[in-house]
C-alpha cells in the first residue's frame, strides 16, 4: 500500500510520485490550503491539498486527528521560507493527489502531544495508542535495534541462540516463583523460569559450548523503575573460559553496541573489588560520574564523648564514614534535615554535620552543633583526610557498617543529583571478587549470587573451614551506577558443589529434590563453564535516556504487577479450574468484609 515511509521521504524524491500510509498527526486549514502531517513509525511528512481537486478537497477537510489515511501525491521543494531545519522531512512536502480514508478514530481518551497530562495507568491501558507517540516509537525501534546488534555479535563470535523450558521447576534466584498448575499431575506445578540458569548449566554439560538466548524470565516480587514481573535479559553462558574471557567478550559486545548505535566510545572498562566499591560508595554498583567519595574516619573519633561517633567507631561491627560535599556549605538547615529524613530511610538514625566556612581558621573556620565534642587535632585531621574547602560541608554517618554503607551511598547519588555534581558521561567498570555469602539475622549464611557460584581459590576443604570469608569468582557490569549484567564462573565439581549446600544447611534430600537433575549432570565429566546475563530492559532504558524500564516495553505491568490494557490478572474460568482440581477460597478479611 505504500512506496515508502513518511519519515523516509528527502530532496532524492522531489518530482516522485509517491503512496503513503499513516495517521493525521494534525491538520490545518490556512486559507483554503489543507496541511497534513502524517505520521508513521519512521516520523511525520507535510502533505498540502490544494482546492483545485474538490472532491479530494473536501475529503480532506472531514480528516481529523488519528484517522488512518492513505495518501497518493507528489513530493515537492517546499518554499526556502517554509524549510523546517527540525524536521527530517523538512525540506520538502508532497502535493496530495488522491486521499482514502482506512479507517476513522474516534476521539482519544488521552491526549499524543504531551504524555506528562497522562496518568500511567492512562498511557498502560491505551498502550497501543500510547505507542504510536515518536518519542515511544523510537525506544520501542531502538530496543529492536540493540536486540539485532546483539544477535549478530554473539552469532559472529561462535555463539549458538538455543531456547530453554518456560515451564519448568522453580530455581533459587531469591524471588518467588510464578507457578502453572498441571491439569495432568493434580497438586503439581510448573514454574516459570526466574532465569535459565540450571537449564544453560546443562547446555554447557551438553557440549554447546558457547550458548546465548534473548529470554523471558519471570519473577514475582515488589516492583520498582526498574522491575518488572516479567522481564527480558541476554543470557550468556561459555564453557572452557575463565572470568576474565567472559568479561573480556562481554565487554566488547557492550562497547561496540553502544559504538553502533550511539557512535559512544566507552573505552576499556576498569574494574573494582567489591569491598572497595563498598568502602568507597557504599555500593556494589557504584555511579562514577559522582566525584563525591565516603571516607572512613573512625580512628579519628574512638575518644570523642560524642556516643554516636565513638560507639560505632569502637565497635567491630560498626563504621564510622563522612561524605565531603563540594559547595554544600550553602545548604539551609531545612535542606540538612530533610537529608536526615532521607537517611532514615535506610536505618540511620540521623545526619551530623559540618560546614567549612574558612579552613585556615581551624575550629574558628566550621560550623556544627557537634563542634563541641570535637577537638582543634580532630577537626584539622578531618579537614585533611576529607580534603575539605572553604564552603564544603561535611556529612556523617555513624552505626553498623551495613546501615553506613547504605544510607551514606544512597545519601551520595541523592547530594550528587540535587547539588549538579553528577556528570552526564557514561562510566562503565566491573564489580569483582563479591563474597561468597552474606550473614542471615539468624547467623546463617546465603548466597550472595547463587548456590552454583563458584568460589575464588579454594577446595572444598578451605571453603568449608571458612565460609564467611570467601570470595566468589563473579563478577557484574555496572554503568552509571545501575547494574547492567553479572555472571560467574559455575561449580563443575560435585564435591565443591556439596560442601555449598552443607554451608547453606540444605540437606541431601532437599538438594535431590530441588536439584538431583543438576547433580546428576555432574557426574558425567562436566566442564569448566561460565556465564553472565545482561537485563535487557534496562540496558536500552539507559541507553535511551527512559526513566522506567516501563517506557522501553511495549506492554508492560504496572507497580502492582496488573496490565489496565487487559484487565489481567483476571478469574479464572470455573471449569479450567475444575479441570485443574483447584477451588479459589476467599481471604478472610475480605469475607469479614463483606459480611459486615
Amino acid at each position: 500500500m505504500r512506496t515508502l515511509y513518511c519519515g523516509e521521504v528527502n530532496e532524492q524524491h522531489i518530482d516522485q510520485q509517491v503512496e503513503l500510509v499513516g495517521w493525521v498527526n494534525k491538520r490545518r486549514d490556512l486559507g483554503g490550503v489543507i496541511f497534513l502531517d502524517l505520521r508513521d513509525r519512521e516520523g511525520l511528512v507535510q502533505v498540502v491539498y490544494d482546492p483545485d481537486l474538490a472532491d479530494v478537497f473536501e475529503l480532506a477537510s472531514s480528516l481529523r486527528n488519528e484517522f488512518c489515511v492513505k495518501v497518493t501525491g507528489k513530493v515537492r521543494a517546499r518554499p526556502e521560507s517554509q524549510v523546517n531545519k527540525d524536521m527530517r522531512t523538512g525540506g520538502i512536502e508532497i502535493l496530495g493527489q488522491n486521499l482514502e480514508i482506512l479507517s476513522k478514530s474516534a476521539p482519544l481518551p488521552l491526549t499524543l502531544d504531551d504524555h506528562q497530562k497522562n496518568s500511567e495507568e492512562q498511557r498502560l491501558k491505551y498502550r497501543y495508542l500510547d505507542l504510536r507517540r515518536p518519542d515511544m516509537a523510537e525506544k520501542i525501534k531502538f530496543r529492536a535495534r540493540v536486540t539485532s546488534s546483539v544477535r549478530r555479535f554473539l552469532d559472529d563470535n561462535g555463539f549458538l541462540d538455543i531456547e530453554t523450558p518456560m515451564l519448568t521447576k522453580a530455581t533459587p534466584e531469591g524471588a518467588r516463583d510464578y507457578l502453572v498448575p498441571s491439569r495432568t499431575h493434580h497438586g503439581r506445578f510448573f514454574a516459570l523460569p526466574q532465569s535459565p540458569q540450571l537449564f544453560k548449566q546443562l547446555l554447557m554439560m551438553a557440549g554447546m559450548d558457547r550458548y546465548y538466548q534473548i529470554v523471558k524470565c519471570f519473577r514475582d516480587e515488589d516492583l520498582r523503575a526498574d522491575r518488572q514481573p516479567e522481564f527480558t535479559q541476554i543470557d550468556i553462558e561459555t564453557s572452557f573460559m575463565s572470568a576474565d574471557q567472559v568479561m573480556s567478550v562481554t565487554e566488547s559486545m557492550i562497547r561496540q553496541l553502544f559504538q553502533d548505535l550511539l557512535n559512544v566510545d566507552l573505552g576499556e572498562f576498569p574494574r573494582m573489588t567489591y569491598a572497595e566499591a563498598m568502602r568507597r560508595f557504599g555500593s556494589d554498583k557504584p555511579d562514577l560520574r559522582n566525584p563525591m567519595e565516603l571516607v572512613d574516619v573512625a580512628d579519628l573519633l574512638k575518644e570523642v564523648e560524642f556516643q554516636v561517633f565513638s560507639g560505632p567507631a569502637n565497635d567491630e561491627k560498626g563504621r564510622v564514614a563522612v561524605l565531603c560535599v563540594p559547595g554544600g556549605a550553602s545548604l539551609s538547615r531545612k535542606n540538612i534535615d530533610d537529608y536526615g529524613k532521607y537517611v532514615n530511610i535506610y536505618g540511620a538514625k540521623g545526619l551530623a554535620w559540618l560546614k567549612v566556612n574558612e579552613v585556615a581558621k581551624g575550629v574558628d573556620g566550621i560550623q556544627s552543633p557537634i563542634a563541641k565534642f570535637l577537638t582543634p587535632e580532630i577537626i584539622a585531621a578531618l579537614l585533611e583526610r576529607t580534603g575539605a574547602k572553604d564552603g564544603d560541608i561535611i556529612l556523617f554517618g555513624a552505626d553498623k557498617a551495613n546501615v553506613v554503607a547504605e544510607a551514606m551511598g544512597a545519601l551520595r547519588l541523592k547530594v550528587g543529583e540535587d547539588l549538579g555534581l553528577t556528570s552526564d558521561e557514561w562510566k562503565p567498570l566491573w564489580v569483582v571478587d563479591f563474597p561468597m555469602f552474606e550473614e542471615l539475622p539468624n547467623g546463617g549464611l546465603t548466597p550472595l549470587h547463587h548456590p552454583f557460584t563458584a568460589p575464588t581459590g579454594l577446595t572444598p576443604v578451605q571453603l568449608e573451614q571458612d565460609p564467611a570469608n570467601a570470595l566468589s569468582d563473579a563478577y557484574d557490569m555496572v554503568l552509571n551506577g545501575c547494574e547492567l549484567g553479572g555472571g560467574s564462573v559455575r561449580i563443575y565439581d560435585q564435591e565443591m558443589q556439596a560442601t555449598i549446600f552443607r554451608i547453606l544447611g540444605i540437606t541431601d534430600e532437599e538438594a535431590e529434590e530441588k536439584f538431583g537433575f543438576l547433580l546428576e549432570a555432574l557426574k558425567f565429566g562436566a566442564p569448566p563453564h561460565a556465564g553472565l546475563a545482561f537485563g535487557l530492559d534496562r540496558l536500552v532504558m539507559l541507553m535511551t535516556g527512559a526513566s522506567s524500564i516501563r517506557d522501553v516495553m511495549a506492554f508492560p505491568k504496572t507497580l502492582t504487577a496488573a496490565c489496565p490494557l487487559t484487565n489481567a490478572p483476571g478469574q479464572a474460568n470455573p471449569v479450567a479450574l475444575a479441570d485443574l482440581n483447584i477451588e479459589v477460597i476467599k481471604a478472610p478479611e475480605k469475607a469479614n468484609e463483606e459480611q459486615a
